[in-house]
């Protein structure tokens, strides 16, 4: 039956064609395809070539390693044909001797009666006959049922197929052609037996797809080294301890590189990365690479587009920018600004401006706050000021702030500044391992820019958190000891004491700093 087909072109879409196929005595049939220009599943990534070759390790390129593997089934197959000849060469070793043993049946049988034991007749046998010692054995070991014509027969069919396998395989073994043949046989075999078909439906996209929606849900510690190496490691890693133990290593030391800053975050946050000289960088959590407690990291270069004599000052995880939430940052010369966290949502891959800062001077922490919350900065000598947010009005990203706290000494420095909230405690943590909670009414409200008052008797400050009962925190040191431990297990007592001990430290360690683990519920990830 004849058939006729037809290709039409939608001027409406030139990457649609219609074709309409005409039978004789059916109706037409209607066909339309699509043309695409990109195919949509297709990715480009690089891959090593790295293999062991004569027990060396090599890079190549693909030819060159489907001519090692090519190579390496040409022995393993002619390795495994030699040893298939010299089992077949042996069986029919034995059955030409049961050829002879059968063709003077009559004479072998007078000879073994007439013997007086096994090794009497075998040698018997080997004298008179051209028998080999395995021969011989074969021949003597032979059952009654053998001597049949039907056994006869087998043996005869076994023989005649041996002869026939052995040449074949000698066959293989020299002529270069049939190796191959039997490799490539091998292969579409191997092909055919483990093919399956697309288990993976390709359909329309259905609303929008986000990254975000293929990656689970959980917390996670993210670390940044002194040398620059940054890592996210799942909050599991670490198991909770009792106040003042050792801890579990919570980060590697290479080359006397230690762990500068430990933020913790879920991984479908976003991290606001806030540079020393006031820049910020931001990025997806789930885009910072991934690590083990002790494995080294990545450097920060190769994460974000660093320009010249940046470090990490300060990092804080948002789920999106909202209008309703600000950003309170703090520089170690005791300077405050509030901005609006929306102004930071038109981000670049290169950074953006997030505060000025003088040549001086260097951005220490910034806090995510609500508009009508309280802040405390603490300083190095223990010194510390609470005064309300409301006293600080937004500026825009590239201004440079006001005073919150006057210094006592060109030797202090402001080490932290924390929001305060209800129903929680100061937790001050100081680089002799030393720490304390205080309530936050022994801190009274101050006007912004005085000296403040002491927060804690210590040589040095390390840290400090504004935690709840139920939260958990971290503590990590110079040497990369890290303590996981509840804050509850911690003392609350009075604001001028120096505190329990948190951690043992090593000769020489010091706490370097103190974060609150973040835990996603079941119901949230």
């Amino acid at each position: 039956m004849s058939s006729r087909r037809l290709l039409l072109r939608d001027e409406s879409d030139e990457n649609t064609r219609i074709v309409i196929e005409l039978k004789r005595g059916e109706i037409p049939r209607v066909v339309v395809n699509k043309l695409f220009k990109h195919t949509p599943l297709e990715s480009s990534f690089g891959v090593i070539l790295l293999a062991l070759v004569d027990r060396r390790p090599k890079e190549m390129n693909m030819k060159e390693m489907l001519e090692v593997y090519i190579e390496h089934r040409r022995e393993v197959v002619r390795r495994r044909t030699l040893f298939r000849r010299s089992k077949a060469e042996a069986r029919a070793h034995i059955l030409e001797g049961l050829k002879i043993a059968l063709d003077n049946l009559d004479d072998f049988v007078k000879i073994i009666r007439s013997s007086r034991n096994r090794d009497e007749a075998k040698v018997r046998l080997m004298d008179k006959y051209p028998l080999s010692v395995r021969q011989a054995d074969a021949i003597l070991d032979m059952r009654l049922y053998q001597l049949t014509g039907l056994e006869r027969e087998k043996i005869e069919a076994e023989y005649l197929e041996l002869i026939k396998l052995i040449q074949e395989l000698t066959e293989i073994l020299e002529n270069e052609n049939r190796l191959l043949e039997v490799i490539k046989g091998e292969l579409l075999e191997m092909r055919e037996k483990y093919a399956t078909p697309r288990l993976t439906q390709i359909l329309p996209a259905e609303g929008e797809f986000r990254m975000e929606d293929l990656i689970a849900n959980e917390g996670c510690c993210i670390t940044i080294s002194s040398k620059g190496f940054i890592k996210r490691t799942p909050v599991s890693s670490f198991r909770s301890q009792k106040r003042g133990g050792k801890g579990v290593i919570g980060a590697g030391s290479y080359d006397e590189d230690y762990v500068e800053h430990l933020f913790t975050a879920s991984t479908h946050d976003y991290m606001m990365f806030f540079m020393n000289n006031g820049r910020v960088y931001v990025e997806k959590v789930f885009d910072i690479p991934e690590g083990t407690r002790i494995s080294k990291g990545r450097s920060i270069a190769n994460v974000l587009e660093l320009q010249k004599d940046e470090h990490i000052a300060a990092m804080i995880p948002v789920k999106e920018f909202a209008e309703n939430l600000h950003l309170v940052m703090a520089t170690r010369k005791g300077v405050v600004k509030k901005t609006n966290l929306s102004e930071y949502r038109n981000f670049r891959r290169g950074g953006i401006i997030g505060i000025n800062i003088d040549e001086d001077d260097a951005l220490i922490g910034v806090k995510l706050t609500s508009g009508e919350d309280d802040l405390c900065m603490i300083t190095r000598k223990g010194m510390s000021i609470r005064f309300r947010e409301t006293d600080l009005r937004d500026q825009g990203r590239a201004t440079r702030g006001v005073k919150g706290i006057t210094l006592k000494g060109k030797d202090d420095y402001v080490v932290t500044i924390e929001v305060v909230r209800e129903n929680e405690t100061l937790l001050i943590a100081g680089q002799n391992g030393q720490g304390k909670r205080t309530a936050f009414d022994q801190y009274r409200v101050q006007n912004r820019g005085g000296s403040g008052i002491i927060a804690m008797r210590t040589t040095g400050v390390a840290g400090a958190l504004s935690v709840d009962e139920e939260d958990e925190i971290m503590l990590l040191t110079n040497g990369g000891q890290a303590v996981r431990t509840r804050a509850r297990e911690i003392r609350v007592i009075g604001r001028t004491t120096q505190g329990v001990r948190l951690i043992n430290l090593a000769e020489g360690d010091r706490l370097i700093g103190i974060n609150r683990i973040i835990e996603i519920d079941e119901s949230e990830a």
